[in-house]
């Protein structure tokens, strides 16, 4: 049985080159900025145009949102908004999640991304006691299909033309870890030096 209450509390995760703050409204600014770039909007498939405001509520209410964990990927050092990372749609009766991740731009390509889901999955699995956490990758997001599966994740399936972008249809892939995935070290030794 997962411990939904850990859900509810907000932790830091501290990794080599990141930490893992709760989202709030101090990083508003960074997170609208990264929602205008286009090559994040391609990644994240994102069609939507938000505004200041909205994302301001959104980073600003981010602690207070019961079920879920919304954490902002931040440089060790600086304290730099490298991007957010999110546990999802908690079904505690069957013991999964969804695990979402946005990096901005210049954080790609350096090994942070892999570092925050590491992060993530170590709180999900050892705090949570999630059994399984699956994510969605667009099929055309090579490089995160690599980054997740040297994560330990597996693609389970694929959504045919799932997403519309730049006039093309485009497949969804889903992928998953499971506890005992993690728990026997392949996934957390995998590329453990980021």
């Amino acid at each position: 049985m997962i411990d939904a209450s850990a859900l509810d509390e907000k932790p830091v995760l501290t990794g080599a080159r990141i930490r893992l703050v709760p989202l709030a409204a101090r990083h508003a600014a960074d997170y609208h900025a990264a929602t205008l770039d286009p090559e994040i909007r391609r990644l994240t498939g994102s069609h939507r145009d938000f505004t200041r405001a909205e994302i301001e509520r959104w980073c600003g209410g981010a602690a207070a949102r019961a079920g879920r964990l919304d954490l902002a990927v931040e440089d060790r050092e600086s304290g730099r908004f490298l991007g957010d990372v999110a546990l999802m749609d908690v079904d505690p009766d069957n013991g999964h999640a969804t695990l979402r991740i946005l990096l901005v731009a210049g954080a790609t390509d350096r090994g942070l991304g892999s570092e925050a889901v590491r992060l993530l999955l170590g709180h999900a699995f050892d705090r949570v006691r999630l059994h399984r956490v699956q994510l969605e990758v667009f099929a055309y997001n090579h490089r995160a299909r690599r980054a997740y599966e040297r994560c330990g994740f597996t693609v389970e399936g694929r959504m045919r033309q799932a997403l519309r972008w730049d006039g093309a249809w485009h497949d969804v892939l889903v992928m998953a870890v499971l506890r005992t995935e993690w728990a026997d070290g392949a996934a957390r030794e995998a590329g453990a030096t980021v």
